[in-house]
């Protein structure tokens, strides 16, 4: 698999990485044992990069990724903190990330985490200078060896990325939000700054399986957050009106490869942007997460192709989320 480089951690890792919410919670339950040969079917494909978060199954994802990761030092684990608390400026303090760090490393059997990003806090952290200097006291003090941020709005990531200590920005990016290839990626890059790309399927809708008459568990977030009821509803289709997913899905699916999937040709799109690093699909079973790094095999997309992503996105999807986020 092609590698890209996080500049600012001195670390390579394989375009397509795994995304691991759904080992801990909120689509539905996973077993254990799908929990562990979906990671091993990813690391088997290429797959060096694993993204997860304390709060995933209040720290089931993490402990997952734990006993698969001993004695795996070709794999990079990122994790994020900062959502098992009440969401205030407050509460993001060095003492608490000391405590917060030293769970994941309970959690994820390590003296020091490779990457912690600070998990969406409210907005005004991103620009409070205290805030990054724990983050750098952590460093020092080797609980972690770097950090960055996941963020919900482009001026989120773009605070993020003027702070020198800041290696990464998590952000969501697909063929429905294209709002951060406007400032966001060409600063990052600029500033050394990997971009990990989240929700590269808009919560499955880009794989082409659903229909109108699609339905989903009542434990899974594409049900009980359809309309931002639990967190951002961002984070859910990307924020997309379900009708108007699948109607855009129809109108991009004639761009699709010969050989390829929906869910492929979507991760090849963000791959061909400038300045991502890693994108990070989730996979609940060994067939996803393989169909998942195959799209790295894929051919660069056409100019003209990407004409016309862009296309449906400006006239069916841009109205309802460029100036949301």
């Amino acid at each position: 698999m092609e590698t890209r480089s996080f500049r600012r951690m001195g670390r390579d890792v394989g375009v397509i990485g795994l995304g691991a919410w759904q080992l801990g919670a909120d689509w539905g339950e996973v077993s254990e044992e799908d929990a562990h040969a979906t990671l091993q079917a990813a690391a088997d494909a290429g797959v060096t990069f694993f993204d997860t978060a304390d709060v995933y199954g209040d720290g089931r994802s993490e402990r997952v990724i734990a006993t698969f990761v001993r004695n795996r030092p070709d794999i990079t684990v990122a994790t994020k903190m900062g959502r098992r608390v009440a969401q205030e400026p407050s509460a993001y303090t060095l003492e608490n990330f000391r405590s917060w760090t030293d769970r994941s490393r309970a959690n994820l059997g390590v003296d020091t985490l490779d990457l912690v990003q600070l998990h969406c806090p409210p907005t005004p952290v991103y620009s409070t200078g205290a805030v990054y200097d724990a983050l750098d006291t952590l460093v020092q003090e080797k609980r972690i060896a770097a950090y960055g941020v996941s963020v919900e709005r482009v001026d989120e990531a773009l605070a993020a990325i003027a702070r020198p200590g800041v290696a990464s920005v998590q952000i969501i990016l697909n063929a429905f939000r294209l709002k951060p290839l406007e400032q966001v990626l060409p600063a990052a890059a600029e500033a050394g700054v990997g971009i990990i790309a989240r929700v590269p399927l808009a919560s499955g809708l880009l794989s082409g399986r659903y229909d109108r008459q699609t339905t989903f568990a009542a434990d899974d977030h594409r049900n009980y957050n359809r309309h931002g009821e639990a967190f951002d509803v961002g984070e859910t289709f990307s924020g997309v009106d379900f009708e108007t997913g699948l109607e855009a899905v129809r109108r991009l699916r004639p761009l699709v490869p010969e050989g390829a999937t929906m869910a492929q040709f979507a991760l090849r799109w963000i791959l061909d942007q400038p300045g991502v690093t890693v994108v990070i699909p989730g996979a609940r079973n060994p067939d996803q997460a393989r169909a998942n790094a195959a799209a790295a095999d894929l051919a660069p997309l056409s100019a003209e192709t990407l004409d016309e992503v862009r296309a449906v996105y400006h006239e069916l999807i841009r109205p309802q989320v460029h100036d949301r986020w």
